[in-house]
């Protein structure tokens, strides 16, 4: 089981990424192979950091300009409030980033991206400078929901020093760490936001590549949605089924029953069982862009940084694509 403090080091990820080191056939290969992935590595920024080096943080009075902690939770309308959870009740000195105000309200799919300018002027508002350290968490019961949503957004819009909180807000409950109801009022910040388009697909993209299948394509949603047998939750004249030649890997299973992200072993052994392969392109995608992210995480545990989020996803590929590119197990044969 992954360590309830594994996080990937600041200055990049630890040595435990690296493939076995004993020398099987091809060793030479491998050596060059793992000699290249370590280059790759010194670049990364941390993906996760644990409670524990928070509540340090904290305690130390650290947080400010330079590192600021961001409530990123969004649950289903009817079940939870969000914002009135965290006017409650929210790690000491966080601000709450609200996914529905830092969204693109003009286009009639779920959580498209905001422009550039409006990215920049919502996290500048909340004190976030390009020289600021993000840990972003959200309240889910399984530890990690809309978080690494709130890390790619940071990082497609080209910010690298951005992490998620390793457990979540559950657990940083169940270890005793500090909450207050207090809400935070940073000094506004400037920050410059400039959209790295290698991090992001659009429905064009993703339809020319049924036919070039120059990148993989996986779904993170439950089995049952990708299939089609189960219903999508809280949706009106969206059926369930996936995109033709994705793969299924629900998000969940990166999870540990504890909350916690699977170490970087567990989650290649995971990739490679569905056959995808870390050194090739990779397409993530799910309904609406969100739990795709923890695709794109997932692999960022593993030393591949380039995944791409299909921001649109299911639901505007449902609404756009041709009929036959929509795969679905339906009874009644709908997708």
């Amino acid at each position: 089981m992954a360590q309830a403090g594994w996080e990937v080091p600041a200055r990049g990820l630890s040595r435990e990424l690296l493939p076995g080191q004993g020398r099987e056939p091809g060793w030479r290969r491998g050596r060059v192979k793992r000699r290249a992935e370590t280059m790759v590595q010194q670049v990364l920024y941390r993906a996760l950091v644990s409670t524990r080096w928070l509540a340090e943080s904290v305690r130390a009075g650290k947080l400010g300009p330079s590192l600021r902690v961001l409530d990123g939770s969004w649950y289903s309308p009817g079940t939870r409030d969000a914002r009135k959870e965290y006017l409650e009740c929210h790690v000491p000195g966080a601000s709450f980033f609200d996914i529905e105000e830092c969204k693109d309200k003009s286009s009639p799919y779920e959580m498209m991206l905001p422009s550039e300018a409006g990215f920049a002027d919502y996290v500048g508002h909340l004190g976030i400078s390009n020289d600021t350290h993000v840990v972003v968490y959200d309240g889910d019961h399984l530890g990690s929901y809309y978080a690494p949503r709130v890390w790619w957004m940071f990082r497609v819009f080209g910010h690298r020093t951005v992490s998620v909180l390793n457990g979540g807000f559950r657990n940083w409950l169940k270890e005793g760490h500090p909450v207050t109801s207090e809400p935070s009022r940073p000094e506004p910040a400037v920050f410059k936001a400039t959209l790295d388009r290698s991090l992001l697909k659009t429905y064009e993209q993703v339809l020319e590549n049924l036919e070039s299948k120059r990148f993989q394509l996986v779904d993170s949603r439950a089995q049952g949605r990708y299939l089609g047998t189960e219903p999508e939750p809280d949706a009106v004249g969206l059926d369930p089924g996936h995109i033709r030649g994705s793969a299924n890997m629900p998000f969940m299973e990166f999870l540990t029953e504890d909350g916690f992200e699977k170490s970087p072993e567990m989650l290649r052994a995971m990739f490679e069982a569905k056959q995808v392969d870390l050194a090739k392109p990779l397409i993530a995608t799910c309904r609406k862009g969100v739990t795709a992210c923890h695709i794109a995480l997932a692999a960022y545990l593993c030393g591949k940084p380039d995944v791409a989020i299909y921001d649109g996803s299911w639901f505007e590929w449902f609404h756009r694509a041709p009929p036959e590119t929509r795969v679905s197990q339906a009874k009644d044969g709908k997708a």
